[in-house]
């Protein structure tokens, strides 16, 4: 059976949190105190109105499916499992259903969004709590914590999604990536689809790549800057023969989650899928 580009991005999701050890993040082996495995099965499960919203060319600009996407995941896993991942996936899912998934045309999807796409992205958090930096002076009236209330700013100034994500690259990586060409996500697809054997081996190799390529900036805001360099230093660590599971263990001991290195490889993942690796 062919999978739709929709469950393409679902399958993704889920293949992401199944591969193991992605060093400090919830997988199949190991839990945090306050997220499970399990819920971000259900968080992927409830997604898929969201990714048939943004897979449908005629359907809802891209911020409202986005907070669509991110409305089910939040009723379904009670909690925020894939807020990133979703966010990086929605321009992806768009670009795949509407022609060849390439760096430059997801970058032109990207850079077309709307004002009105900005607001089903603060509306997005509304359903659920987010970590994010706090916003340079100049932003703090579209501070995205402020959800809907930051509306009539957007409005106000003309900022579309994308002029939103440029405002924030400094510490946000989804944001980066929206404003940098995908170029980690696609590093991350092309790593999966040369290497061999089950996606999931496959990811757990490219997961490492990324982390120890630049520090996290999850880890960066919720631990610092200095801690987010110790863990990319052992990720390369790991590249070179340090036991990633040894690493991944201490990473949850410690509550330090890399979660943007983990939606990047959902990316990655989905972007390796629409290519043709198999599972």
């Amino acid at each position: 059976m062919t999978r739709s580009i929709a469950q393409q991005a679902q399958l993704a999701l889920l293949l992401e949190v199944a591969t193991t050890p992605t060093p400090g993040n919830v997988d199949r082996r190991r839990d945090h105190d306050d997220l499970r495995f399990e819920q971000f099965l259900a968080g992927a499960v409830g997604v898929i109105d969201g990714l048939d919203a943004l897979a449908n060319p005629d359907g809802p600009p891209i911020g409202d499916a986005f907070e669509q996407a991110i409305e089910g995941m939040s009723d379904s896993a009670n909690t925020n499992t894939q807020f990133g991942g979703l966010l990086l996936l929605a321009p992806l899912v768009r670009t795949a259903v509407t022609g060849d998934l390439t760096q430059e045309r997801a970058t032109a999807v990207a850079e077309s969004t709307t004002v009105t796409d900005a607001e089903g992205f603060y509306r997005a958090f509304e359903h659920v709590e987010v970590a994010v930096a706090d916003p340079p002076t100049d932003m703090d009236a579209l501070d995205v914590r402020r959800g809907a209330d930051a509306i009539p700013t957007l409005r106000e100034r003309e900022l579309s999604l994308y002029d939103v994500m440029a405002r924030s690259t400094d510490r946000d990586g989804i944001a980066r990536e929206w404003t940098g060409g995908f170029e980690r996500t696609f590093d991350a697809a092309d790593a999966i689809e040369r290497r061999e054997g089950p996606i999931t081996d496959r990811s757990a190799e490219a997961f490492l790549d990324l982390l120890a390529a630049e520090p996290d900036p999850f880890v960066a805001i919720n631990h610092g800057d200095e801690v987010a360099e110790t863990v990319r230093e052992r990720a390369a660590a790991a590249q070179e023969g340090v036991d990633p599971e040894e690493l991944s263990d201490e990473l949850v001991a410690d509550g330090i989650n890399p979660g943007t290195t983990a939606d990047i490889l959902a990316g990655g993942i989905f972007i390796a899928l629409c290519r043709g690796v198999e599972v």
